[in-house]
């Protein structure tokens, strides 16, 4: 992927990884939108970063994808990039019943949410020049952390899921790339003060350097994540698994 001249949409883009990334892609070149569903947040970006735009939309209703989407290629026409980004993460205790509603929203966003994007908007990319589709996923999806199940078997399945998206778009020319972040400085199950987690500008900066140096990456995961990432092919996932067992905060 290019790292300039893109039109670039992102979901949850009003806050986190998604904002971040758009005001990173902004600044490099690209014309960004940032999707999401409170409109008042989607006013103040805007308002405080002239010439990114924005998008209603929830990405948990399959009419509001559509109808997004029709917006978009009205308005949109050159959209090239499409960044999978909203997502919810929640704990959750298996032994309480009141936790499977929790469990079912982490469906609704992370996964059908991704899956309903890409096949409302690969239209729209397809035959585009330097298309892309960037899906962000978790190191977690490698080695789960157990207070939130659900959420890690969303991202494993996006990882799952990605890797299909790619062979298939083989020959469409679309790119596929994964992005596998660690924890990060995010309001994402309340990891803004973590010391324990990656700074955002860190995270993003490392990201993009990645990009810059491979324009043609499989997957996007900085020094911190990699050692859930490779976990597996190593040997040490017991251990792995073990240690994020151990996290109760």
């Amino acid at each position: 992927m290019k790292l300039t001249g893109n039109t670039v949409l992102i979901t949850g883009g009003t806050s986190g990884i998604g904002l971040g990334l758009a005001l990173r892609l902004h600044a490099s070149g690209n014309k960004v939108i940032v999707a999401g569903r409170r409109k008042e947040l989607l006013d103040r970006i805007t308002s405080e970063h002239p010439g990114i735009e924005a998008l209603a939309l929830d990405v948990t209703d399959p009419a509001s994808i559509a109808g997004a989407a029709e917006r978009a290629r009205a308005a949109y026409p050159e959209l090239n990039v499409l960044v999978n980004n909203a997502g919810i993460m929640l704990r959750e205790n298996l032994l309480d019943p009141a936790s499977l509603p929790l469990a079912e929203d982490h469906v609704t966003v992370n996964l059908l949410g991704t899956i309903r994007m890409t096949y409302a908007f690969l239209p729209l990319l397809t035959g585009r020049p330097d298309a892309a589709v960037l899906n962000v996923t978790s190191a977690l999806a490698f080695v789960p952390l157990p207070i939130t199940p659900t959420y890690s078997a969303t991202k494993a399945a996006l990882h799952s899921f990605s890797e299909s998206l790619r062979v298939q778009l083989t020959d469409a020319g679309v790119q596929v790339i994964e992005v596998a972040p660690p924890g990060v400085r995010t309001t994402l199950l309340g990891q803004q003060d973590d010391e324990n987690s990656m700074p955002l500008d860190d995270f993003l900066t490392e990201t993009l350097d990645l990009l810059r140096e491979k324009p043609d990456a499989r997957e996007l995961v900085v020094e911190r994540a990699r050692f859930v990432r490779d976990a597996e092919a190593n040997g040490s996932y017991d251990t792995v698994l073990a240690q994020l067992g151990g996290v109760r905060a």
